[in-house]
C-alpha cells in the first residue's frame, strides 16, 4: 500500500539556517519538500536566513518559520519561564524577521513550526499553544502550524480557526503516551536509515500524520532522508 504524506521535511534541531555547514544543507535539500529555518530565537541571523532561504527557493522547497524561546545559549532546548503575551511577541517577531528576508528573495513562508522546548511545551500546555496561535493568526491567519501528532496543541489551533499539520518524526523514539523521548536518554535518536524509514511508514499509515520530519543534525541525516523518501511517497 502506498502511503502519502504532504511533506517530507528536515529540521528542527540542526542545519537549516542554524549551522555553518552549507554543503550539508544542500545535501539535505535534495530529499525534502519543506525546510524549517531558524529565525533568530535559538540560532540564525539575517545572513544564515538568506543563505538557507535562497537554497530552498532554488530547489522548490517550501519554507517554514522556526521560532523558539529566545535562548541562544541553550539552542532553544530548555523551557524558560515566559508569559503568554511574551511568547506571542517573540514568536511573531521571529516570523517577521524571516519574512523580511524571504520576501526580498521573492518567496513566501508557507508554515510555522515551533522549535525545541517551545514545541514540546506547546504540545502539552494549552496556554503556550494559544500564545503561539495568536502570534501566527495576527501575522497570517491563512498560514499552517505544525505540531506533534496526537497532542493538544493541534486542537487549540483548530479551535482558533488555524490550519494545522500533524507531524511525526522518523528519527526520534517515542514514549508510550506519544511524547518524544528525552534527548537526555541515550536511545532518543534513531540513526539507522532502515529503522527510521520503517518508522516513517508506520506513522504515516496511522492516518493521523501529514508531515514527517528528520532532524538535520541527526547522525546520518542525509542517508535517513534518502531512505524515507524511497519508502514513503509524498504529495507534491
Amino acid at each position: 500500500m502506498a502511503v502519502f504524506v504532504h511533506r517530507l521535511e528536515v529540521g528542527p534541531d540542526g542545519d537549516l539556517g542554524e549551522l555553518e555547514d552549507a554543503e550539508h544543507e544542500a545535501a539535505l535539500m535534495e530529499f525534502i519538500t519543506s525546510a524549517n529555518i531558524a529565525c533568530g530565537g535559538h540560532a540564525g541571523d539575517e545572513r544564515t536566513m538568506e543563505r538557507t532561504a535562497r537554497l530552498a527557493l532554488s530547489r522548490n522547497v517550501r519554507i517554514g518559520a522556526h521560532p523558539s524561546y529566545p535562548d541562544r545559549a541553550h539552542f532553544g532546548r530548555i523551557a524558560i519561564p515566559m508569559s503568554p503575551p511574551d511568547i506571542e511577541h517573540t514568536v511573531r517577531e521571529q516570523i517577521e524577521r524571516l519574512e523580511a528576508v524571504v520576501r526580498r528573495l521573492g518567496g513566501h513562508i508557507a508554515y510555522v513550526k515551533p522549535h525545541g522546548a517551545l514545541y514540546n511545551v506547546a504540545a502539552r500546555d494549552r496556554a503556550t499553544a494559544h500564545a503561539i496561535g495568536e502570534a501566527v493568526r495576527a501575522w497570517d491567519p491563512d498560514s499552517t502550524l505544525f505540531g506533534l501528532a496526537g497532542s493538544s496543541c493541534l486542537d487549540v489551533w483548530r479551535e482558533m480557526g488555524l490550519a494545522v499539520a500533524a507531524e511525526a518524526f522518523a528519527d526520534r523514539r517515542y514514549e508510550p503516551d506519544g511524547s518524544l523521548r528525552s534527548r537526555a536518554l541515550p536511545d532518543a535518536l534513531i540513526t539507522d536509515p532502515r529503522e527510521a524509514a520503517a518508522q516513517a511508514v508506520r506513522l504515516a499509515r496511522s492516518g493521523t500524520v501529514q508531515t514527517v520530519c528528520v532532524h538535520g543534525d541527526t547522525p546520518g541525516a542525509v542517508a535517513i532522508l534518502r531512505a524515507c523518501r524511497e519508502a514513503l511517497p509524498y504529495e507534491q
